[in-house]
């Protein structure tokens, strides 16, 4: 699904440059579950961008589903961002006095699909992230931090994206809501097949998935399965 090669991100302010990545390479599989793991400077967000088609490298390539869209113009990354990737973030980006059903259906609007389409296809992701039904037509600020995450999950979903990418998913939850949330993204990835990414500086939030790349300072600093990913293995 991912192929990652000699990545490099270089930011320029006037003359000053900083590298963000040094020649990150990397491959990932179709329905695997991986953490990329750094401290706060590491380059982890940098790179979660650039698998996000949110921005380009400046030198490498980075080829999804066998298209190098490190070349992309932002329309055509904006067209991978809709139909390919679903994402989660820390801060939820909900609409907090728009109710949890149009909250998902919102990526569908955009997309011009039909609106008992929509609706329905709303309805299976809410299911699948775990939210009960009842809550379908609650606001979203009228939600639990854990059942507003569920709505996030579910709205990443409801494009059937190839890749979910989940940017520190738990770090706004306590320890236990968090639990309850990285077990819908293990049920996503092992039912569904779904290839997840979590972007964290959390060992135990990485120790959740099968495979951990660690990167520091710009650089892979390593590449490997968990205990739960060998077994699976």
């Amino acid at each position: 699904m991912i192929e990652i090669k000699d990545v490099t991100k270089t930011y320029k302010t006037g003359v000053l440059e900083f590298q963000a990545l040094r020649g990150v390479s990397f491959t990932i599989n179709d329905g695997e579950f991986i953490a990329i793991m750094g401290p706060s400077g590491s380059g982890k967000s940098t790179l979660m961008n650039i698998l996000g088609a949110l921005d380009t490298p400046t030198t490498g390539t980075y080829f999804l589903n066998g298209q190098d869209a490190s070349k992309l113009e932002e329309d055509e990354l904006a067209d991978i961002r809709l139909s390919h990737i679903g994402f989660v973030f820390q801060s939820f980006n909900l609409l907090p006095r728009t109710s949890v059903l149009r909250n998902v259906m919102l990526p569908l609007i955009y997309s011009g699909i039909e609106k008992d389409i929509r609706e329905e296809r709303a309805k299976v992701a809410l299911l699948a992230a775990g939210l009960e039904e009842e809550h379908f037509g609650h606001l979203s600020n009228q939600l639990s931090g854990g059942q507003i995450q569920r709505v996030a999950i579910a709205r990443a979903l409801v494009n059937e994206p190839s890749l979910i990418l989940a940017d520190e998913p738990t770090g706004n939850l306590d320890s236990k809501t968090g639990e309850i949330v990285l077990a819908t993204f293990q049920r996503l990835n092992q039912e569904q097949q779904r290839t997840v990414i979590l972007i964290t500086h959390e060992l135990e939030v990485a120790k959740h998935t099968d495979r951990i790349i660690t990167i520091k300072d710009g650089a892979i600093l390593s590449d490997s399965f968990t205990r739960s990913g060998n077994n699976q293995k």
